[in-house]
């Protein structure tokens, strides 16, 4: 069967919310740029806290990271707790690994209080070692994280097997505060919850200028404006036009996803049996998780836009083969990318470029937590002005160098590995 070019959480999400495009002046107190989850997240606090919001977002709302990721709700960043502490200092980067943390629950929470379909599930997320190098990377977090209490347990020997369903792993670590969801159906959530509210949202209306007008902001697209006494600026990964230098604090890069029809076969019920979704310890980092329907998704880092679909389903079926042999041969149905802000030491940046006017970048690849808790943190700073709410401090915007060079480097490596891969030179 062909594979399709289509995005599988916009597939099962059919009831995502419809906003029109802005073609009129609005004033509110607050004007968020990006529907995202950071920025759905900060409006639904802000409207919490009984100020106007208006959301202006270029495109349609979730069409970006928010809706096309993996839908891991994973603790922490990227990189482990002592890394996190060492690059900000103990004292902010404890804050932060505390806030982050307890990322999944404010997820979860907000689920709850605003009756999101989403498919959760909070059953907790693996990171799986493939090699002995692996492994010891995960006993390391896991010693770094039970330093901080976090419920964390590694998997070995017959439980991991049974965790994972395979034997190409050699230990797991289950993170039990963790869990999955459609992200594409909480961010579509997190939007009704904002219409609930009484947020103003606006699609299809593109920035073209950021100016300050006596006390206020204005937030300029192409047919409409909003007025207002402060902007959050959280397009993130997908910011476009000259119109703001956060683009310049990051380098994009992407990743790809290739999912199967539903899997009806007893012996597909042995991949992640609890109901976890998994990411590894490759150096071109990978993952695997299946959905409510019993479909089996398959990512890794790269632009599966620039990948022909022979390609793609080819490192599929490579990946498939090399955990799960056990399964008869797998249709592929759907394959999609979205785009991540990497920074090099895969650390958060916050920015405070003017008064009342607040941004970040640097989720790398975390933004269903790390962006509810960053919309959280801005509303409350926001609205208080107190910056202990920040999970980091505000830094002065230091524009990268060779953006497209690095983004260039980063994908070259990663089309080698996979296809090293498919050629079975790697694993």
């Amino acid at each position: 069967m062909p594979l399709r070019g289509e995005c599988l959480w916009e597939t099962l999400t059919p009831q995502r919310p419809q906003a029109p495009g802005l073609n009129r002046e609005v004033t509110v107190d607050v004007c968020v740029i990006g529907a995202g989850i950071t920025g759905l997240s900060a409006a639904i606090h802000v409207l919490e806290r009984g100020k106007k919001v208006a959301i202006v977002e270029a495109h349609r709302t979730g069409q970006g990271g928010s809706g096309r990721n993996v839908g891991l709700v994973n603790a922490g960043l990227w990189i482990p707790p002592d890394e996190i502490e060492a690059g900000f200092g103990e004292k902010v980067g404890s804050q932060l690994n505390s806030m982050l943390g307890n990322a999944p629950s404010l997820v979860f929470s907000l689920i709850e209080k605003y009756a999101i379909d989403c498919q959760a599930t909070r059953k907790g997320t693996l990171h799986m070692a493939h090699n002995v190098k692996g492994e010891i990377d995960l006993r390391s977090r896991e010693e770094q994280w039970r330093r901080r209490d976090a419920p964390i347990e590694l998997l070995t020997g017959k439980a991991c097997q049974q965790a994972t369903g395979t034997k190409e792993i050699t230990s797991a670590l289950l993170d039990h505060r963790a869990g999955t969801i459609n992200p594409m159906a909480y961010t579509s959530g997190l939007a009704a919850a904002v219409t609930w509210l009484g947020g103003e949202r606006y699609d299809h209306s593109p920035v073209k200028r950021l100016e300050r007008q006596d006390q206020r902001w204005c937030v300029i697209t192409e047919h409409g404006s909003v007025i207002a006494d402060q902007v959050v600026i959280a397009s993130n990964a997908y910011t476009e036009g000259q119109w703001t230098d956060v683009r310049r604090g990051f380098f994009p890069g992407y990743y790809y996803q290739v999912a199967s029809v539903p899997l009806t076969e007893d012996a597909a019920r042995q991949i992640l049996p609890g109901g976890q979704g998994a990411w590894d310890t490759r150096q071109v980092l990978s993952s695997i998780r299946r959905d409510a329907d019993g479909r089996l998704l398959l990512g890794s880092l790269g632009n599966g836009n620039q990948k022909p679909a022979w390609f793609l389903k080819a490192w599929a079926d490579r990946v498939q083969r090399h955990y799960f042999p056990y399964l008869n041969k797998v249709e592929w149905d759907c394959t999609w990318t979205g785009c991540i802000d990497f920074t090099p030491d895969h650390l958060l940046r916050m920015y405070e470029p003017a008064p009342g006017l607040v941004a970040m970048t640097g989720y790398n690849g975390r933004g269903n937590t790390t962006g509810t808790v960053v919309g959280k943190a801005f509303a409350d700073y926001l609205c208080s002005g107190n910056t202990h709410a920040l999970p980091v401090p505000f830094t002065p915007m230091q524009p990268l160098s060779a953006i497209g060079l690095r983004s260039a480097l980063h994908e070259a490596g990663f089309s080698l590995y996979h296809a090293g891969q498919c050629l079975r030179v790697v694993v």
